[in-house]
């Protein structure tokens, strides 16, 4: 397993997950093999009317994870995720620390459509 990010407010693992993933202020890249973890800042995208989803899934594919832990993943960004090949769990809660043991131990449904919305052609 290699580096993921996680929407949240704070700057450790102790920090709750942020439930929204295109304006959540920052997001911890975690390598989970080791647990260690450095700070992104997304406070960018709060100043943004619109497009703040897919300008997050730029920041976060730059960064080079493999996958995003968040609360719900809105359609625009979960297209801009798809394309770069990362996988999307979304329903995290808790702690980073929890929302990653919840990943490693695969009690987070990963996912390419954000839940209760259907994807059409």
């Amino acid at each position: 397993m290699g580096r993921i990010a996680i929407s949240t407010s704070g700057d450790n693992l102790e920090a709750a997950v942020d439930p929204r993933f295109g304006r959540a202020e920052r997001f911890l890249i975690v390598d989970v093999g080791t647990n260690e973890f450095e700070v992104l800042d997304n406070s960018a995208s709060g100043a943004l009317s619109h497009g703040a989803g897919i300008q997050t899934a730029q920041v976060v594919a730059n960064a080079g994870v493999e996958a995003v832990l968040s609360g719900f993943v809105g359609p625009k960004a979960v297209d801009a995720l798809d394309a770069a090949g990362i996988k999307i769990c979304q329903g995290a809660t808790g702690t980073v620390r929890e929302a990653v043991k919840d990943y490693v131990d695969g009690k987070l449904n990963s996912s390419s459509a954000p839940q209760g919305t259907p994807r059409g052609g």
